[in-house]
């Protein structure tokens, strides 16, 4: 039976998570081709602002990647802005002269930025806020400095003004309005959010109506004029002032066409084979902007493809501020009027004021600023249509304040009913995601976004979703990947690594300043953590730090129970030779070592070393060839091998060799925690590499890869990443998984828990399947290495850091008296 063809006009949010749910429910019904008339795939554009800011990246943003069109069978054409939709042909045409034809097609064209018809808008240097191609071109302006004037003191350009003055530019805002966001809060909270901007050293002015955008004689802006003569100087503007719905090319079509593209409660157009999606579309004499309305659309579409019956009736909404420190959340109708009653709480000293509006003893609106946590229970009670007269007199208190003894956050989420909606942005109510975590087994917030999209995307939801994952798990959940650091920071390990590369910071002290650390020089947690990071990120730029290391790395030696110091020396994949034991025998000797050990990753240890001594032992090591085997360090320890062909008759591959290759490569690289290889010459797995970080097991056909065992406090078998044909490729794939692991694990983090965290499939993909993006770990490794392969041990014997060797003067008993 041939497939009918379905195309899609547009590439946003809306028509993505569509296709979504209609690959879920059939994925061989359409042969399906998207026109996109930006040049790229389909991204977040709630993530803007986090890009403007510096906090995201576009990659950080990235809905469907070109993997998950090929998966999908999808044809997207990138750069295709449709010029021509002919129904009597049922065909599309793109500027660039693609024709396609359809059996059904999805008009999702979106919307337009408003442009205020001022004198010298046409200016280089005015600029919108409704994509990424408009963010790119605001951070190139932000690079030069300078003043930006934001005309518009709603969501779009609060945000854009937070993401500008975070790019280092001075920041103007201009609304028309008394009080910023008049159309999602009231006075009271407009108030509060103005003062936190000028808080931030943005200059807001209310009341602001624009007259003129002021040439600088070059067609370049050089600031704007007001109505009362005022004069602000600037080298651009943003106009966020609205969005239009984009209908032309609809109207152009014939199709019905008011403010949007008219649809029916099925989302059908007047053509039953054309459906309308999105920004562009009008329901019930609305037109919405935000995404969770958008979401619903999109599952009546899918459903609709499919022969279904589904029904869009129009949405209530509720809406967030996305800029990081900004708590605002509101819903629902909050103006004035006879027949409304409210009731609000202030809390001066926290910042703190909530506004519930009721009707007939209903919520029909309400504005929380500062503590938003109860925001999607309120806001279920106003979709519903809940009589709150019983708990009239503790609602303002939130849930956790009803029916008695006050509940934790935890007993109040799980008392939520299931179609609460707990991520506004996606549309993902709490059954969904309590269903997702007991059917799929999921352990932790990763999992949550992977499988829900539930706080994927702007991530205000991310409380409540611990919550749930709390409360369903009760003491099998495990938070500690999403807890502070530690406490001079709200701040988790994943968020500092993400904020570190997309604000390019490059010092401790730096990363403590833009990042709002609580402390002046950090801790005993924090400082080792950040020290890694940065020198994993900017390994040519960042200078190790001394004092951030704990005793082990600081010394180069594994501090004993009894002061002492054990010393390690390297021998590559376990092999020595009858000079380097003699050289080992005779420093054993000569500093009257008491106890010599052979270890499990098959090197020697020198136990009971006095500290004082260190630098002397490296110096007789060192002048016998050996470098230090750095078995304190939070990297690459070990490459334990078997003797694979050259002895063994049941070997198939040089084990010891490649072992030998591995860790000369290898060595010096900085890890998130202790990096452990294995190399076993045949099944038989001799050097049990089953049970390391990262192990090879040589068989007939090549190389089979393994990662994420472990052999200690946890034990765990590994997971096989894949199978290569050559020995040049196990290095080059093993390194690539190493650097995944090193830009990606939290510090402490052992691999396997890691690769828990991200997950297997998805490390397996990008390794073994994404030959770019292996390549390019593969490159950065190296890279790296050009800085990290320095013997810590001749650096000591060079006199770097050699205080730290000095012993502690004995002063005489009068002296100290």
């Amino acid at each position: 039976m041939t497939k009918q063809r379905l195309v899609v006009v547009g590439n946003g949010m809306a028509p993505g998570r569509m296709l979504e749910h209609l690959f879920e429910s059939n994925p061989d019904a359409y042969d399906v081709t998207i026109f996109n008339a930006e040049p790229r795939v389909n991204y977040n554009r709630l993530m803007l602002s986090p890009v403007l800011s510096g906090e995201k990246t576009y990659e950080d943003i990235i809905t469907h990647d070109e993997d998950w069109y090929a998966t999908n069978r999808v044809t997207l054409h990138k750069s295709a802005r449709i010029s021509e939709i002919d129904r009597t042909a049922k065909t599309v045409t793109s500027e660039s002269g693609i024709t396609a034809a359809y059996d059904k097609l999805v008009i999702a064209t979106g919307s337009n930025p408003f442009i205020i018809p001022l004198p010298g808008k046409d200016l280089d240097g005015v600029l919108t806020y409704r994509d990424l191609d408009d963010v790119d071109k605001m951070l190139v302006a932000a690079e030069n400095g300078g003043r930006a004037v934001v005309i518009g003191g709603g969501l779009l350009g609060l945000e854009a003004a937070a993401g500008l003055k975070m790019q280092g530019m001075d920041v103007t805002v201009l609304h028309l309005m008394p009080t910023l966001m008049e159309r999602q809060l009231d006075p009271a909270a407009g108030y509060l959010l103005e003062a936190e901007f000028k808080r931030r050293g943005i200059d807001v002015r209310t009341k602001a109506n624009s007259h003129e955008i002021l040439d600088d004689g070059t067609g370049k802006v050089a600031g704007i004029k007001l109505d009362d003569g005022s004069v602000i100087d600037a080298s651009i503007i943003v106009m966020a002032v609205g969005i239009r719905p984009s209908g032309d090319l609809a109207k152009i079509a014939g199709l019905d066409v008011n403010r949007g593209i008219l649809v029916g409660d099925d989302m059908r157009t007047s053509d039953p084979n054309v459906f309308a999606l999105g920004e562009c579309v009008e329901h019930g004499g609305m037109c919405y902007g935000l995404v969770a309305p958008l979401y619903e659309m999109a599952k009546v579409i899918a459903d609709n493809l499919l022969e279904g019956t589904a029904e869009y009736k129009g949405s209530v909404t509720a809406t967030k501020l996305k800029v990081t420190g900004v708590d605002l959340y509101s819903a629902g109708d909050f103006a004035e009027a006879d027949d409304r009653e409210e009731i609000v709480l202030r809390d001066a000293s926290s910042g703190v004021y909530k506004r519930l509006v009721l009707k007939d003893n209903k919520i029909i609106g309400a504005v929380l600023y500062g503590e938003t946590s109860d925001g999607p229970w309120f806001f279920d009670m106003l979709k519903k249509g809940t009589d709150i007269a019983e708990m009239r007199e503790t609602l303002i208190f939130g849930q956790a304040y009803q029916g008695g003894a006050p509940l934790d956050p935890t007993a109040a989420v799980a008392a939520l009913p299931d179609d609460a909606e707990i991520c506004g942005c996606n549309g993902i109510c709490k059954g969904t995601i309590v269903n997702a975590i007991t059917s799929k087994g999921l352990t932790g917030l990763d999992g949550v976004r992977a499988h829900t999209k539930a706080s994927a995307s702007c991530g205000t939801c991310t409380g409540l979703v611990e919550q749930l994952l709390a409360s369903t798990l009760g003491d099998a959940y495990n938070p500690a990947a999403v807890q502070p650091m530690c406490g001079c920071t709200e701040l988790g390990h994943g968020d500092v690594r993400r904020l570190i590369k997309a604000k390019e910071l490059k010092t401790i002290p730096e990363v403590m300043q833009q990042l709002e650390w609580t402390t002046s020089q950090g801790c005993a947690k924090c400082r080792p953590a950040l020290n890694y990071y940065l020198v994993s990120d900017w390994p040519d730029e960042y200078a190790d730090d001394y004092q951030s290391r704990f005793i082990n790395e600081r010394v180069h030696a594994n501090i004993q129970k009894d002061g002492t110091y054990s010393v390690v020396p390297r021998m590559w994949g376990g092999m020595t030779s009858s000079k380097e034991l003699r050289a080992i025998a005779d420093v054993v000797d000569k500093f009257d070592i008491p106890a010599v050990k052979c270890t499990g990753g098959q090197r020697i240890d020198m136990l009971g070393i006095k500290k004082e001594d260190l630098p002397a032992v490296w110096a007789d090591l060192g002048k016998a060839g050996f470098v230090s085997g750095q078995a304190y360090a939070k990297g690459l320890r070990t490459v334990k091998t078997c003797v694979g062909t050259d002895w063994c008759r049941f070997g198939t591959q040089d084990s010891t060799g490649l072992g030998i290759k591995l860790e000369k490569f290898m060595w010096g690289s900085w890890t998130p925690a202790k990096l452990k290889l294995a190399v076993s010459g045949c099944p038989r797995n001799c050097a049990e590499a089953t049970c390391k970080d990262i192990g090879i097991i040589c068989v007939d056909s090549g190389y089979e890869i393994h990662f994420a065992g472990a052999a200690g406090l946890d034990i765990k078998g590994t997971e096989v990443l894949g199978t290569v044909r050559t020995e040049e490729d196990a290095l080059v794939y093993v390194v690539a998984l190493a650097q995944m692991y090193r830009e990606q694990g939290y510090y402490l983090e052992r691999i396997y828990k890691w690769a828990k965290r991200i997950g297997l499939d998805e490390i397996r993909r990008q390794i073994m399947d994404d030959a770019e993006k292996r390549n390019a770990y593969f490159d950065r490794f190296v890279f790296s290495q050009k800085f990290a392969q320095v013997d810590p041990w001749s650096e000591r014997v060079s006199g770097k850091d050699k205080h730290e060797f000095n012993p502690l003067a004995t002063l005489p008993q009068e002296a100290a008296e």
